[in-house]
């Protein structure tokens, strides 16, 4: 089993066409929405959030406190007493998808809490909000709640069956928790919903070669890397998979794209250099264990037991 790998978590934001306005939304509520789901798109998270909190101020109340008079009788037969209403907050549906893209962005800006807090709120207006769900289950699985990301997934498509995005990141907990039959299961599904969703093709991938199916695994990275060149685990797990065939040569090739893509991804300088190890370019793999443990620390006793059998196998093979 191959830990520690990097997936995307797939997150959904609510367009203004998805969604029927009520008639009493205010207009400056709608503007709001349609200028912080233009920020969402443009990567302006900030920005975002701010102008959908400005949507959610303005939707959730309708009516401010109002003075309402009626006539009451006195001793001199005459008189007026006044009533204060209570503030009425309503349920719009804007005021509901206004919270499900405040946590879309607040999870991207790496603010957990608030995006599932966000969520929370979403739900508690409209409980059968499919992306709230697929939203609030990717920041559990950020969080390290798989069994409640699960959950909200699970919820998720039994709303919306054709929820592409929820079967990829439900299938890809099933592969951390090493339910492989499940996972391809979620990801086969998520192929034929949608063919071109390379983060699929790469889980999927993953859990084939978890399975020892080589070829099926090869093909699944190829086509996620078709897809999204730039995905730096797809090619790092691509290079895992010839490191693992002993096809050292194009598993470097690899592993230098991944790094090249994204110069932190740790997993590809462990690989690396247990590949430069086997070639007994020993001074070369330090440089890429070292640079591994700048990056994760935590794990020397993991790359440490690797070391330990890679070097066993190269005193074999000679």
């Amino acid at each position: 089993m191959h830990n520690h790998r990097v997936w995307l978590l797939f997150l959904l934001f609510i367009f203004p066409g998805h969604f029927a306005v009520k008639a009493q939304t205010p207009a400056a509520a709608v503007r709001y929405y349609r200028d912080g789901t233009s920020k969402v798109q443009k990567g302006d998270f900030d920005g975002a959030i701010a102008a959908l909190t400005k949507a959610i101020e303005i939707s959730s109340r309708l009516a401010t406190a109002r003075r309402v008079s009626s006539s009451s009788w006195n001793s001199n037969g005459g008189g007026e007493i006044a009533f204060e209403a209570d503030r009425i907050t309503v349920t719009d549906p804007l005021t509901a998808n206004a919270y499900s893209n405040r946590g879309y962005a607040r999870y991207n800006k790496g603010d957990l809490d608030g995006a599932i807090a966000d969520c929370d709120e979403a739900l508690r207006i409209r409980p059968g909000l499919a992306a709230a769900y697929l939203n609030r289950g990717a920041a559990r699985r950020a969080k390290g709640d798989w069994n409640g990301a699960l959950a909200d997934f699970d919820r998720a498509l039994s709303i919306d069956r054709q929820l592409a995005e929820a079967y990829t990141n439900r299938g890809g907990i099933k592969l951390d928790m090493g339910d492989l039959d499940g996972a391809l299961a979620d990801l086969d599904r998520a192929i034929t919903l949608n063919p071109r969703l390379a983060a699929a093709y790469y889980l999927r991938g993953c859990a084939r070669h978890d399975k020892d199916d080589t070829f099926g695994a090869i093909s699944d990275l190829d086509r996620a890397i078709e897809l999204e060149p730039k995905m730096a685990w797809a090619w790092e797990e691509r290079g895992t998979v010839r490191m693992d065939q002993r096809e050292f040569e194009r598993a470097m090739v690899d592993f230098n794209k991944a790094l090249e893509l994204d110069p932190n991804l740790a997993p590809a300088y462990t690989n690396r250099g247990l590949v430069l190890l086997l070639q007994g370019k020993d001074a070369d793999a330090q440089r890429d264990f070292d640079r591994f443990l700048f990056l994760r620390p935590d794990m020397r006793a993991d790359l440490e037991s690797r070391i330990e059998l890679a070097r066993r196998v190269k005193t074999k093979v000679r």
